[in-house]
């Protein structure tokens, strides 16, 4: 732990990254410290600051490499020389060697290659943060691709994991901070990476993912090879389309860019809401335009790796949430995020939606195509902080998808509406979900549990009756008890009231005689308060 941990400041110190950071954004103490470094004596050196980050980036390993990926699709937030070198990120990892891979695909399979395969290259088509990607062709003659994990890439993400879980207990310290969750999000982003290191996984999502889009115009999923697959060489069809961060290549054969960027975000609405299953690692590198029909463009969709899915409430909650900004209605926003425990019940609906309304309306004024979604969700969070808002895990692989998609919609075609062609695709949905067709699919879906409890349901109501018999009875006893209690509390109360009475009275008659001397002597308002005094004494 401490060796990476000194290897990842050294990485810093190397490429100068602190170079990127907007020190004018600082804190004056921060850019203090960053002033007085010592990382000022050493030279920045002739590289732009997007080839030092990608550089530094490749040489941390994989979960860092995934980190620049995701950025890279964020054209809109980053310099555009910086974001062209992150995207190099999505396929240009420097490659382990050939004989390593020959040498892993043999042991996989415990077979020789040349018996497994008519052809094997042992240069990588692409080399990717966890694994790289060899053509092929079976003896069948079907060409194919031969996915390979990285040798040695558990030992690497294990040991970043252990450091991100330190950070994260460090940030739990911070009350601010602990809004974000930071361990649960650290344990679900190691669950899903780690996913990544099981092959069957990845093909078992791939063949879920095309039966979804079975003969469908918008996306083309290509077909495993089960026979060739192992927990660590995953062998399938090879596709070969256009890479969809190649625009200049999209253009020259007249592909449908405007077309092309809506049904990218038709693709992924349809997946979570239709399919409840959706690809979560969609940055260019796993994307492709097939060269057929480029005025009907059809996606097409490679390592499945880490897909996503949402309980039923999660789904409501998000389309609900979404219709609600799109309506602009903050007091059903507010009142969302309160019914489903994001911020406490004490909190007032009206006070949330006036806070998220200040944030948003400027966002949301502007025309529709200049909105990034992920504005609003930074404008959102801003807002979460006054209202202590916690951040979801189960959401978390969600919002990183879909501002995948925004950046690639945006790359693709910079007018893209979001806004509008997600409206009315929700709005269907919604109608679906609550209309007559929604219910009798929920009856359809329930009727095989339905019918195998309904024999059982005479028993359950005689049982149920019996049990509100017994507790009708319970509560019966129990009342006659509380009564029987009240009862003597009050015969209690009774004797000793007439026990304090024939006290009084007995020590007056004791004492009648020195007392009646004092009272002659006594102006009257004393005698007064006297007498009322004995006569509250004798009724309590």
């Amino acid at each position: 732990m401490g060796l990476r941990l000194l290897r990842i400041i050294w990485v810093i110190t190397r490429y100068r990254l602190d170079t990127l950071l907007p020190l004018q954004r600082l804190p004056w103490w921060l850019r203090l410290v960053f002033v007085l470094s010592p990382l000022r004596l050493v030279p920045v050196g002739r590289r732009s600051g997007g080839e030092r980050l990608r550089l530094a980036l490749e040489s941390l390993g994989p979960i860092f490499v995934k980190f620049g990926q995701l950025l890279s699709t964020r054209r809109d937030l980053l310099p555009e020389e910086i974001a062209d070198e992150l995207r190099r990120l999505q396929d240009q990892v420097p490659p382990f060697p050939g004989s390593e891979a020959t040498a892993l695909v043999e042991t996989e399979l415990r077979m020789p290659l040349e018996v497994a395969f008519a052809h094997f290259e042992p240069e990588p088509l692409a080399s990717a943060s966890i694994a790289q990607v060899h053509a092929a062709r079976l003896h069948s003659g079907e060409d194919v691709v031969v996915k390979i994990i990285r040798p040695g890439i558990d030992h690497i993400m294990r040991q970043d994991m252990a450091l991100m879980y330190r950070v994260a207990g460090l940030l739990t310290l911070i009350p601010e901070a602990r809004r974000l969750r930071p361990v649960e999000v650290v344990r679900d982003y190691e669950a899903t990476l780690f996913d990544e290191l099981d092959l069957h996984k990845e093909a078992a999502n791939t063949s879920q993912l095309k039966r979804n889009f079975k003969d469908s115009p918008l996306l083309y999923v290509p077909t495993i090879y089960w026979s060739h697959t192992r927990k660590r060489v995953m062998v399938q069809e090879r596709i070969h389309g256009i890479p969809v961060a190649d625009i200049a290549a999209l253009e020259a054969q007249g592909t449908d860019l405007k077309r092309l960027a809506e049904r990218g975000v038709e693709i992924f609405f349809t997946q979570v809401f239709r399919d409840n299953f959706f690809h979560a690692d969609m940055h260019p590198g796993n994307i492709f335009v097939a060269r057929e029909h480029p005025q009907d463009p059809q996606y097409i969709a490679i390592d499945c790796g880490i897909v996503g899915s949402l309980a039923r409430e999660d789904q409501d909650y998000l389309a609900r949430n979404l219709l609600a900004f799109f309506h602009q209605d903050y007091y059903e926003v507010a009142a969302l995020h309160i019914e489903s425990g994001w911020v406490g019940e004490e909190t007032r609906a009206n006070e949330f939606a006036a806070a998220i309304r200040t944030v948003c309306e400027p966002i949301l004024e502007k025309p529709l195509k200049d909105i990034s979604f992920g504005q609003v969700l930074l404008g959102l969070f801003q807002t979460a902080r006054r209202f202590n808002m916690e951040v979801q895990p189960q959401l978390v692989l969600l919002q990183k998808t879909l501002l995948n998609i925004e950046g690639l919609g945006r790359q693709l075609y910079p007018d893209l509406d979001l806004w509008s062609t997600a409206k009315p695709y929700l709005e269907r949905w919604m109608k679906e979900r609550a209309g007559a067709a929604g219910l009798w699919e929920s009856l359809k879906r329930q009727a095989p549990e339905l019918s195998r409890q309904l024999p059982e349901l005479p028993s359950v109501a005689h049982q149920a009756l019996t049990r509100i018999e017994h507790e009708h009875r319970q509560r019966r006893r129990q009342a006659m008890a509380l009564s029987g209690i009240q009862h003597q509390l009050r015969v209690g109360r009774r004797g000793g009231r007439r026990l304090r009475l024939g006290v009084l009275l007995a020590g007056l008659a004791l004492a009648w005689q020195p007392l009646s001397e004092w009272a002659m002597n006594q102006p009257w308002p004393i005698l007064v308060l006297g007498a009322i005094g004995l006569v509250l004494l004798a009724w309590q």
